[in-house]
């Protein structure tokens, strides 16, 4: 949905204030949370070094005095480093991980994008994809790859029709035209029948009388020459 529906797209611009009472995370929290990461990648970059420190096959005295000089200071980094560790375990702990919205300070706060016409827009995209997914299932059924199913139904969605309205009849005819190929032409035509059986309504205005509804037929058109 987010590459063909565009679920997570902005539709408008603007924000809304969220209510005091919202919880939300502590931002001196989230700080003590990456001070400990921090910390910790520098435990494991000094654990390393000092596992990393190694004697030749044959040490002569100076290279002994050497490593052991060497392997002694990472030694004592890594311990430095490791006892640094506490300091921002312990803020981490005494920090509360949600807070009120109301308790922070007024530069810390911060709003929301406006839901009003993202939930309608996005209503109506899930909407349209459970309708294709029900439909997908239907052209699965004629198709050698369950996985084109999608795929067909986009080049559906983009192919040239002929409507043809009659007011006497109150039907609505649909002439799909043909598609690359003969299977995927088949599986238009079964989808078309299942959709006729179904007798799905196809309506300009449901509440009200005064308009025509129409009962919608499919059907594939003839290859023109």
């Amino acid at each position: 949905m987010r590459e063909h529906y565009g679920l997570d797209r902005l539709v408008e611009y603007g924000t809304t204030p969220l209510p005091d009472t919202t919880q939300v995370v502590n931002p001196a929290w989230r700080q003590a949370v990456h001070a400990v990461r921090r910390q910790r990648a520098t435990v494991t970059r000094r654990a390393a070094a000092f596992g990393a420190a190694s004697l030749s096959a044959a040490p002569e005295a100076p290279e002994l005095e050497r490593f052991t000089r060497e392997k002694g200071q990472l030694q004592a980094d890594l311990i430095a480093a490791q006892a640094q560790l506490a300091t921002p375990q312990a803020a981490r702990t005494a920090q509360a991980k949600h807070v009120g919205l109301q308790t922070l300070p007024a530069e810390q706060r911060f709003a929301q994008l406006r839901p009003e016409k993202k939930h309608f827009v996005a209503t109506i995209k899930l909407l349209a994809y459970r309708a294709e997914t029900a439909m997908a299932g239907v052209v699965r059924e004629k198709l050698a790859r369950a996985d084109d199913a999608r795929a067909l139904l986009r080049a559906l969605y983009l192919t040239p029709v002929d409507l043809v309205t009659n007011l006497a009849a109150s039907t609505l005819t649909v002439r799909v035209h043909h598609q690359a190929a003969a299977l995927q032409d088949a599986a238009a035509v079964h989808l078309c029948a299942e959709l006729n059986a179904t007798g799905t309504l196809f309506s300009r205005h449901r509440t009200s009388p005064h308009l025509p509804t129409f009962r919608r037929t499919l059907i594939p058109r003839r290859q023109e020459v």
